[in-house]
């Protein structure tokens, strides 16, 4: 597990952030950027996410981050290397159709995890990242900003433990 600290460390935030944010987080659409390998920047709306993320999923990937308890939050976690899987315009309006279809009332954020998983299986999938490129990733970045704080929950050091033995 000492491999993973500086990941296991890591804590999504409500709202914006300069890296890394207060008490070590960011939201999950700026993890999900340094995850997929581009430099951090801070985002307030889908629109700033590059374009191999899609839009509706980095959207209600988004609403979920912000509405979230903190112990809610860090279940997204595992979704964090998922949200760069841009599709055709066809497909992303079919994402967004059943984004909006599902989440037409107020949603349990359980059920937010339901809707953001089903609307992933609808076109092209994120290419699936190694432990190793997320360690490296993450600690490239890690290094221009100060060390985080907090550490996520053990549910997260499960989750990221599961993935290692996959690798």
């Amino acid at each position: 597990m000492d491999d993973f600290d500086h990941i296991l460390n890591w804590k999504l935030r409500t709202g914006s952030h300069g890296f890394p944010g207060e008490d070590g987080g960011t939201c999950i659409n700026e993890a999900a950027i340094v995850a997929a390998g581009f430099p951090y920047r801070p985002i307030c709306h889908a629109k700033q996410m590059p374009r191999c993320f899609s839009r509706p999923i980095c959207s209600l990937a988004m609403a979920l981050n912000d509405q979230a308890t903190d112990a809610e939050r860090q279940r997204l976690l595992p979704f964090v290397t998922r949200l760069a899987c841009a599709d055709s315009a066809e497909i992303e309006r079919k994402r967004a159709k059943y984004i909006a279809g599902k989440t037409q009332t107020k949603v349990s954020f359980d059920r937010g995890l339901e809707v953001l998983e089903g609307a992933l299986t609808i076109g092209r999938q994120a290419d699936p990242l190694g432990v190793e490129e997320i360690q490296s990733r993450m600690a490239s970045v890690q290094q221009n900003g100060p060390a985080p704080r907090n550490v996520i929950p053990s549910t997260v050091k499960a989750w990221f433990s599961a993935l290692a033995l996959q690798d």
